[in-house]
């Protein structure tokens, strides 16, 4: 079926839907994505359809390869398992990361630093004096650790990109190393557990990736932002001699299916 392929104008999609187009565009045909709720959800639902119609999507919960007819609310939701090749639990599907065949983790956190650590745990000297408590990891560094790549979606702001995150939840390409706290490959310290990490970083500004050191570089920015005012939303000095361009915008196309046939309902699209 076709799709209009016009790109919409800014004030004609919403930061969220940009958000969800562009971790969309992270999705491969073919590879096993794993995948939370909330925005996950949006992204894999285009991306399976439009450029990736034989992406498989596991769900926390325990669902393979679900076709769910309308939007679940969470990775709990029984739509989770309609027409699924596995309804299962957290153990299998968990499993299947351990065994190496998610291609693809869609992710979260509360702090990202340059080299991709991320924390989802606490603020402050965690086992001091922690300043506030935060979810934990909730399968965040086991998912981030096993599967072969991972993107991570995540509101921009100065306190949240950080030279260094409070506590390292999901490791990024530099990790620090015990007990000294040097920042050192991740491969060296993982060895043979090692397998992928952070693939990207998508926020409310722009698209980050990493370089050949590990580092976070800007690949785009979005429409109606600039570089600079990313750079300012930093608090390292962020990389953004290699940016390449503007993030592309959704097309009318891809809004039409975020609205009418993947969250007609307002689930997470407001």
């Amino acid at each position: 079926m076709s799709r209009d392929t016009t790109l919409a104008k800014v004030g004609e999609f919403k930061p969220i839907d940009l958000l969800a187009v562009a971790a969309a565009r992270e999705v491969t045909d073919g590879d096993v994505v794993f995948a939370g709720t909330g925005l996950p959800m949006l992204a894999i639902g285009l991306a399976q359809l439009t450029t990736a119609p034989t992406a498989v999507c596991i769900y926390e919960a325990g669902s393979v390869d679900g076709r769910p007819i309308s939007l679940p609310t969470s990775v709990g939701d029984a739509r989770c398992i309609y027409q699924a090749s596995v309804a299962s639990g957290l153990f299998d599907v968990f499993n299947q990361l351990q065994r190496g065949v998610v291609d693809l983790a869609f992710l979260g956190g509360a702090e990202v630093d340059k080299y991709g650590n991320v924390n989802t745990t606490g603020m402050g000297k965690y086992g001091i004096v922690p300043e506030k408590r935060l979810t934990g990891s909730g399968g965040n560094s086991d998912i981030n650790g096993l599967a072969r790549k991972t993107v991570f979606i995540m509101v921009q702001e100065k306190r949240r990109f950080r030279e260094k995150v409070d506590f390292v939840t999901s490791p990024g390409w530099r990790v620090p190393k015990w007990p000294s706290g040097e920042m050192v490959p991740k491969k060296e310290v993982y060895n043979k557990a090692f397998r992928g990490g952070p693939e990207a970083v998508i926020s409310n500004m722009g698209v980050f990736r990493f370089d050949e050191n590990g580092e976070m570089y800007l690949d785009t920015y979005h429409p109606g932002c600039t570089p600079q005012q990313i750079l300012e939303n930093c608090s390292f000095d962020l990389n953004i001699s290699r940016v390449r361009g503007e993030t592309k915008a959704p097309t009318l196309g891809e809004l039409d299916l975020l609205y009418k046939t993947i969250d007609p309902e307002g689930i997470f699209l407001p």
